[in-house]
């Protein structure tokens, strides 16, 4: 059961916008376990690609523990299969079924807290918000495919859909979008490319070629944040699921830091009219490093 936060019931509405990035997504659920032990709940959550999975999970009302223990043991053979197509080299259906069979609930209609997933279409390179209704699996699986590894998923619309990562890897404006009024954002794509060594697998190299294009695109959506959460998983590749440990721990770590910051953003201000909140904003966060 997710915990009550410690904050006043007159808050100001809070939104959690996770970021894509394959494995080091796992990070986001170092920050869920920080923000559970705090109190911290969140009135609605936006997630791109790995963002989308965590963030769907949150938002349908699984435990923390148990995204942590998904986190820990899911490995890139659940997410995908091999097919014969010129469109990718594996189909990431397995991820919707995962979905379906793992998490409380499978459709938007029926989550507990408001969710968007954030895709892209491949024709018109705009980007795609699934929220309100629909398959919960389905728009986790269409906001992960990667492009030319997965072949790109076609909606009821006829859209052929990829990873949201290449137009809105870090969902800030849409979880705004839902209603909040205080956003707090996790972005695992800020320290760019410094990983050891150069990518081991031919989705090692999509991967990295994604991160020079979402990095950038990213920083519009840094600054309409309140606060940005930067976990230093820039030293390990986005697809070392087996770092599981050491993603989580950095999330941790990232989450801590930050915890005064937002913590400071949902009080009350004293020379406020009871029941009125001043939004302060957190202090100039430090730029990204490179």
């Amino acid at each position: 059961m997710r915990r009550t936060a410690h904050i006043s019931s007159n808050r100001p509405r809070l939104g959690l916008a996770l970021s894509g990035g394959a494995a080091r997504g796992l990070a986001h659920v170092g920050v869920l376990k920080v923000f559970e032990e705090h109190g911290v709940r969140f009135d609605c959550v936006a997630g791109t690609s790995a963002g989308a999975l965590v963030g769907g999970a949150l938002a349908a009302g699984m435990p923390v523990g148990e995204i942590e223990q998904i986190g820990r043991t899911l490995r890139w053979r659940d997410l995908g299969r091999m097919t014969v197509s010129r469109l990718g080299v594996q189909t990431n259906a397995a991820l919707e079924q995962y979905v379906r069979e793992r998490f409380p609930v499978s459709r938007f209609e029926e989550l507990p807290t408001p969710f968007a997933a954030v895709a892209t279409d491949l024709q018109t390179g705009a980007a795609v918000v699934m929220r309100d209704e629909g398959d919960l699996g389905f728009a986790i699986r269409a906001s992960c495919a990667i492009p030319g590894w997965y072949v790109p998923v076609t909606d009821e619309k006829g859209r052929q859909l990829v990873d949201g990562g290449l137009v809105a890897n870090l969902p800030v404006s849409v979880v705004r979008a839902l209603g909040a009024e205080v956003v707090v954002a996790v972005d695992v794509n800020s320290e760019g490319a410094k990983f050891m060594g150069p990518p081991a697998s031919v989705l090692g190299v999509l991967l990295q070629s994604m991160l020079v294009v979402q990095r950038t695109a990213a920083q519009h959506q840094r600054q309409l944040a309140d606060v940005v959460l930067s976990p230093a998983v820039g030293h390990m590749r986005w697809d070392e699921m087996t770092r599981a440990d050491e993603f989580i721990d950095a999330g941790v770590e990232a989450a801590r830091d930050a915890m005064p910051a937002i913590k400071e953003l949902l009080e009350p201000q004293p020379e406020d009219e009871p029941g009125w909140f001043n939004f302060r904003r957190p202090r100039a966060r430090q730029p990204a490093k490179d």
